[in-house]
C-alpha cells in the first residue's frame, strides 16, 4: 500500500500556560510579605519579574519591592504618585543614586500587567546596565533617567529585609493583585524569559512557566499556590513571611484568567473600594436626589452571566441597587431628581434594589423580598434573550428560572435589548448619615468568605451558591467563549 495511503495524526500543540493564581494585597489591611536573604547575593546583577493588577490608590505611591538598610542605603521598584513606574536606589558608601521613571502611566484597574526590570552594573554602556520593559517591550521614554554607575554593588539581594507589596519606613502598601513574582539573584533577563508575545494577537504579552530558571542564592519565586502559605517560595529557598495575608487573599483572578471587579476610575466621588475592587461601601452625605454610580470592569453583549453580591450594611436610604447598566453611561454620576426621565431611567434598564424592588426604565415594580445583612443576592444575566433574574440565598425570585430562555412579565426580567454592550456590575446608592456596604463576588476572588465553593460548568469562578446551568463567572476564558 503506497505510504501516502495512511493518514497521521498531527500533534496536538501544547496547552497555553496557565497561571494557577494570583495573590490579593488590600492596602487597607497593611498587607505585604517580607524576607530577609541570610547572606548577601549578587548586588552587581538581578531581575525582578512580576504580574501586577491595580486595585485602588491612584495618585497614592504603591511598592511593589523595597529594601532599606537601615541608613541610607535603600533600593524600591514602586508605582509613583503620578502612576509611573519608577526603580530607584543607591549604594550607600559612595552615594551613586540610580533613577529610571516611565513617562507612561499604569492607570489600568481591569487589565494585568508585566513588569520586568533588570540590573547589571558591569555592563560598560550606562544604558545597559538598567532596563525596564513593561507588557514585553523595553521603556525608552522616561521623565527621570539616571543610570547606575560601573561595577557598583547595589542594595538588592543583601542581607536586609525585602518587602514585597510595602515600604519599609513609609508603609505605602500595593493594592490589588499580584502573580508571578520572580526575583532572579545574578542574571539579567529579558521579558522572554518570563512571558511571550501571543501567535493570534502580537500585541499581547502572556506568561510563560517559570519554573525552570535559576533563581541564584538570594532568589524566589512567589506562584501563590498554597492558599495555607502564600509566602512559599516555590523555588524551594526559604519562605516569605505573611503580614495581613489569609488564605482567603489568594484568588483565581491571573493573567491568564482575567476576572471582573468594580472599577474605581468609575465611582462615584464618595464611593470607597477594597478588597481588589470588590467590595463597594458608599457614602454617608449623598441622598436620594444625587446617587453615587459605580460600574465594573467587564462589557458584555451577548452569553449568560453570573456573579453575587453580599449585603454588608443599606445605609440610611435603604434603597441601593444592583445590576447592570448600559456601557454609554461609563463614568456617570447620575443625579437623581435632575434628570429622573432621561439618564437616570437608561441606567436603571435591569437591576434590583435591595429593599425588593426591580427597574427598568421608569417601570417599577415589587419583586422580591428585602435582603437582610448578611445576606447574598445572585444575579443571572441572559442576554441571549434579554431577560436578568435575581436570587435571595440561592431561589430565585418571582420563581424565575434562568434556564428557560424566556423574560417573565415584570420590570425585573424585561430589559431593553437596543444597547450594545452592557457593564458587569453596576451598583448605586444613596443614603445619608449610614453607609451602605456591599461585598461582590465575580468568582476571581470574592470579598466575602464563601463556605460551598460552586464553579461554573467550565470550572471558572469561585460562588456560594451554584451558577444556573448555562451560565458563567465573568471572566476572559468564559468572555472568550460565550461573551
Amino acid at each position: 500500500m503506497p505510504i501516502n495511503s495512511f493518514i497521521y495524526p498531527v500533534p496536538s500543540p501544547p496547552p497555553a500556560y496557565s497561571v494557577a493564581n494570583s495573590c490579593r494585597f488590600n492596602d487597607g489591611d497593611s498587607a505585604y510579605m517580607h524576607k530577609t536573604p541570610g547572606s548577601a547575593g549578587n548586588q552587581k546583577t538581578w531581575t525582578y519579574s512580576g504580574w501586577i493588577k491595580r486595585g485602588v490608590g491612584f495618585g497614592v505611591e504603591q511598592n511593589l519591592l523595597q529594601l532599606w538598610d537601615g541608613t541610607n542605603g535603600y533600593a524600591r521598584i514602586h508605582i509613583t504618585t503620578d502612576n509611573q513606574l519608577q526603580i530607584d536606589g543607591n549604594d550607600n558608601a559612595t552615594n551613586n543614586a540610580y533613577n529610571l521613571e516611565t513617562n507612561r502611566v499604569l492607570r489600568d484597574p481591569s487589565a494585568w500587567m508585566h513588569v520586568c526590570i533588570a540590573m547589571d552594573t558591569t555592563q560598560g554602556t550606562e544604558a545597559n546596565r538598567l532596563k525596564m520593559y513593561i507588557n514585553g517591550t523595553q521603556e525608552s521614554s522616561f521623565a527621570t533617567e539616571t543610570y547606575p554607575a560601573e561595577n557598583v554593588d547595589y542594595m538588592f539581594n543583601i542581607d536586609q529585609q525585602h518587602n514585597v507589596g510595602r515600604h519599609s519606613i513609609s508603609g505605602l502598601y500595593f493594592d490589588g493583585y499580584m502573580a508571578e513574582v520572580c526575583m532572579i539573584d545574578g542574571l539579567a533577563l529579558t521579558p522572554t524569559s518570563f512571558g511571550e508575545f501571543d501567535e493570534d494577537s502580537p500585541q499581547i504579552f502572556k506568561p510563560i512557566d517559570v519554573s525552570g530558571l535559576t533563581f541564584g542564592t538570594n532568589g524566589f519565586y512567589l506562584d501563590f499556590e498554597d492558599s495555607s502559605n502564600l509566602g512559599n517560595d516555590a523555588n524551594g529557598g526559604t519562605d516569605l513571611t505573611e503580614v495581613n495575608l489569609a488564605a482567603a487573599d489568594q484568588a483565581t483572578d491571573t493573567p491568564t484568567n482575567n476576572f471582573a471587579t468594580l472599577n474605581p476610575l468609575d465611582a462615584g466621588s464618595e464611593a470607597t473600594l477594597s478588597e481588589g475592587n470588590c467590595k463597594y461601601t458608599g457614602g454617608t452625605t449623598v441622598g436620594e436626589d444625587q446617587r453615587q454610580v459605580c460600574g465594573g470592569t467587564f462589557g458584555v453583549s451577548k452569553g449568560k452571566w453570573y456573579y453575587e453580591v453580599k449585603k454588608i450594611a443599606a445605609g440610611d436610604y435603604n434603597d441601593a441597587t444592583i445590576g447592570i447598566y448600559a456601557a454609554e453611561h461609563v463614568g456617570a454620576n447620575i443625579g437623581y431628581t435632575s434628570v429622573w426621565g432621561s439618564a437616570w431611567n437608561n441606567l436603571m434598564l435591569g437591576c434590583f434594589t435591595q429593599s425588593g424592588n426591580a427597574h427598568s426604565g421608569t417601570a417599577s415594580t415589587s419583586y422580591g423580598d428585602s435582603l437582610a445583612d448578611d445576606e447574598i443576592l445572585g444575579v443571572a444575566l441572559d442576554l441571549d434573550n434579554g431577560a436578568i433574574y435575581f436570587s435571595e440565598e440561592g431561589t430565585f425570585y418571582d420563581s424565575g428560572d434562568p434556564t428557560s430562555g424566556a423574560s417573565k412579565t415584570g420590570a425585573a426580567s424585561n430589559f431593553s435589548t437596543s444597547v450594545d454592550t452592557w457593564i458587569i456590575p453596576f451598583i448605586a446608592d444613596g443614603s445619608s448619615g449610614v453607609a451602605p456596604v456591599f461585598e461582590f463576588n465575580f468568582g476571581g476572588c470574592p470579598a466575602f468568605t464563601v463556605s460551598s465553593g460552586n464553579s461554573d460548568a467550565n470550572g471558572y469562578g469561585n460562588f456560594e451558591f451554584a451558577p444556573p446551568s448555562g451560565y458563567y463567572a465573568p471572566c476572559s476564558k468564559n468572555l472568550a467563549e460565550y461573551g
